[in-house]
């Protein structure tokens, strides 16, 4: 059930005498601080003890009160929010949980929920109440408009109702949920994209490749994968870690996705066209519901019909008709353009300058009217998502309005793309048969998606680190820039929907 974005706005007597807590500052308690206590609330927070005196100068002359550790700020807020590592909550929550102040309620805004049920079960007095939330986007991600789950566990409708006025702050939109479905829904929309950008990066990494600095990484879907890959990487690893390893429906599909891709990738070395393609036309029929002529129009691209890639007539699918067109030419090109536009200007001395905007080659800097034409590519990435969806039977379109995060809409948008047009992905599997040209890429693909899912359901948090870690350093030159179009792509999804 989702709530419209403004419900609970309005303050009642006595609501400028609530505190909020916050156990742990680290990006997202920054990011819940600042809006809490913008929209008029008394905010307190800690961190772990050793931060205390530079909280104190961070905060210095703000309204927000720092303390000490999380006995000081749980005996004094009536609501409480846990925002620690999905690894670290169950310790967290047993050192400061028998301090809860009488009747607060007690929330966690961690990334999976499965071991934060558990640790506020075992700790929490039976006099506290349990609403939990999460918000579904990054600390960079302006938050108005994005999803938000609350989880009603152990509360009255009361305090429901408190709990939605301090969260009406971010101006997100509520999304009701219960703990077992926002694991689900999660890994739904997280697991399997996070797995595919990790894997990218993992597998350019071990070839040497900045995949900016080769013509095979010209075309917009490119420019798409490399920005958003750089993007997650300049994040914090237990974020990923913890969603991947502590969810168990995460660990399936990051499982079955390595498998698909090494899947397809045999068929691709085995010459076994015809196989891959009945395997790929499958999925697409079964994930998009689109018969395999069928070309629907993306919106200002023509009918809004479904026309038959062969026929050229118009076809009526009441499947489709429940399936949102979310990319378009139009809009990868406004992609492309979000890469130009952080370009570094080129030099009016006749010198060099430096490399050009990730995902974008040395030879497209001369004209950033349009995408380059794309050389042929397997988008093995792109077709493993797909068969991923169809072997789980997942329906990537059930939570999208529900609860999709931004980099989501983005991921199923570019497979969408490229399975919208039977021509164009006919392309792909031919390319991926018989050229050559990715096949040292595609090989180091299998390697590093077969590395992460092994890392995953080892549940080795260390393993995961040294992996995000070693990759995330490659990359680190272009983390500022990757942000930067990275903020201009989810400008031009949120300006569409």
């Amino acid at each position: 059930m989702t709530l419209a974005g403004g419900s609970g706005r309005h303050r009642l007597e006595g609501d400028d005498k609530i505190e909020v807590g916050i156990i742990g500052i680290g990006d997202m308690g920054r990011l819940y601080a600042a809006k809490i206590n913008a929209a008029g609330w008394i905010v307190n927070v800690c961190d772990r003890p050793e931060k205390y005196e530079s909280l104190q100068e961070e905060y210095k002359g703000t309204s927000i009160n720092v303390y000490k550790d999380g006995h000081l700020v749980s005996r004094r807020s009536d609501l409480i929010i846990y925002s620690v590592e999905a690894a670290l909550i169950y310790n967290v929550v047993a050192q400061y949980g028998p301090s809860t102040k009488m009747g607060a309620i007690v929330s966690g805004q961690t990334s999976v929920k499965a071991p934060e049920q558990r640790a506020f079960e075992a700790h929490l007095p039976a006099d506290s109440y349990i609403i939990s939330c999460h918000s579904l986007h990054g600390p960079k991600v302006d938050p108005t408009g994005q999803p938000l789950v609350l989880i009603q566990h152990r509360a009255p409708d009361e305090k429901m109702r408190l709990m939605e006025r301090i969260m009406a702050a971010f101006g997100s939109r509520i999304v009701l949920l219960s703990y077992q479905e926002h694991d689900v829904v999660t890994a739904n929309t997280q697991a399997v994209t996070h797995a595919a950008f990790l894997a990218m990066g993992a597998a350019w990494r071990c070839s040497g490749d900045y995949p900016w600095e080769t013509d095979r990484w010209a075309g917009p879907i490119e420019t798409v994968k490399i920005n958003i890959m750089i993007r997650i990487l300049s994040a914090k690893w237990h974020v990923y870690a913890g969603l991947a390893i502590l969810n168990p429906s995460a660990r399936i599909q990051v499982t079955q996705y390595a498998k698909s891709v090494s899947d397809l990738f045999k068929l691709m070395i085995a010459d076994r066209h015809d196989e891959m393609l009945r395997r790929v036309f499958e999925a697409r029929r079964k994930v998009f519901g689109w018969q395999d002529d069928e070309q629907p129009a993306a919106a200002g691209e023509g009918k809004d019909a479904n026309t038959s890639a062969t026929t050229g007539t118009t076809t009526s699918s009441s499947t489709r008709q429940q399936r949102p067109i979310l990319m378009s030419d139009a809009m990868l090109a406004q992609f492309h353009q979000a890469a130009r536009k952080v370009a570094p200007p080129p030099p009016t001395d006749g010198s060099s300058t430096d490399q050009p905007a990730a995902g974008t080659t040395e030879q497209q800097t001369t004209d950033s009217s349009s995408p380059p034409v794309r050389p042929p590519n397997s988008h093995l990435s792109l077709l493993a998502i797909v068969d991923c969806w169809h072997h789980l039977g997942i329906d990537p379109y059930a939570h999208l309005e529900l609860a999709a995060t931004p980099i989501f809409r983005i991921w199923i948008g570019v497979c969408e793309y490229l399975f919208r047009s039977p021509a164009r992905l006919r392309a792909s599997i031919r390319a991926a048969v018989e050229d050559p040209t990715f096949r040292g890429d595609d090989t180091e693909f299998v390697v590093a998606a077969r590395g992460w899912a092994e890392a995953v359901n080892a549940g080795n948090f260390e393993h995961y680190e040294w992996r995000f870690k070693d990759t995330a350093r490659f990359f680190e030159p272009r983390f500022e820039e990757a942000n930067k179009v990275g903020a201009e792509m989810l400008k031009v999804v949120m300006s569409s929907r």
